[in-house]
């Protein structure tokens, strides 16, 4: 198991030592090494004296809205944020996961999908550090300015269409559920006609010309690749 995490640092934030117990022996058996910090104000001084490679940030906690963001650090240290959020804040949170920076997963929580989750997001840490900007082929994000281009035509998107293929492009070549499009695009449930229309204006959009980028799995989802 230790190849999975392989040594990569891991802060996790939270309040409860159950939870915290729990994520720490985990994410240490799958091979990473964690930290843990019990407030916002203690995660920051951490992250100041040891930069981590993701943060596990548990958004029940109170008063953590105003350290999600860490302002104490540059935008190059910021890490990946993972969030532990309840059902009922899934709306207000999904309008800041419009990057590959972040993700959530609802409490109570399954381990896998921690742990899933946990290494989509470092996977796409990566891949931006490799090639400055996130990209596949002649498609190219902006995160600074939320724009899309396809070779030399700039796509016009809706925040919605630009999460969705931010989802699609870091997850290139794997297949995305509609429930998983539907939790990342809008974090609630949303019935499969709207991910469909969702789907079928951003295909239009990016395939208009040039090869099709995009494509339906029938009766499993939706895929970006060649």
């Amino acid at each position: 198991m230790s190849a999975r995490g392989n040594g990569r640092r891991v802060l996790i934030v939270g309040d409860d030592p159950a939870t915290v117990e729990l994520l720490t022996t985990t994410l240490g058996l799958a091979g990473y090494r964690t930290g843990t910090a019990s407030t916002g104000r203690e995660a920051l001084s951490r992250l100041v004296e040891q930069p981590a490679d993701l943060v596990v940030l548990d958004m029940t906690m109170p008063g953590m809205k105003r350290f999600a963001k860490f302002p104490r650090l540059s935008v190059a240290d910021r890490p990946p944020l993972l969030f532990l959020a309840a059902l009922d804040s899934l709306e207000s949170l999904a309008a800041g996961l419009v990057t590959g920076s972040a993700d959530y997963v609802t409490k109570p929580f399954r381990i896998a999908e921690v742990l899933a989750r946990a290494e989509t997001l470092l996977r796409t840490r990566s891949a931006e550090g490799r090639t400055g900007t996130p990209r596949y082929d002649d498609l190219t994000l902006d995160d600074a300015t939320c724009r899309a281009r396809r070779g030399r035509r700039t796509l016009d998107l809706t925040p919605a269409e630009y999460r969705l293929l931010r989802h699609l492009l870091v997850n290139a070549e794997q297949v995305l559920s509609k429930e998983q499009i539907c939790r990342h695009v809008w974090g609630e449930g949303r019935a499969d006609n709207a991910i469909e229309k969702l789907v079928s204006r951003l295909r239009r959009k990016v395939d208009q010309e040039g090869p099709p980028l995009i494509h339906t799995r029938k009766g499993f989802g939706y895929w970006l690749g060649h």
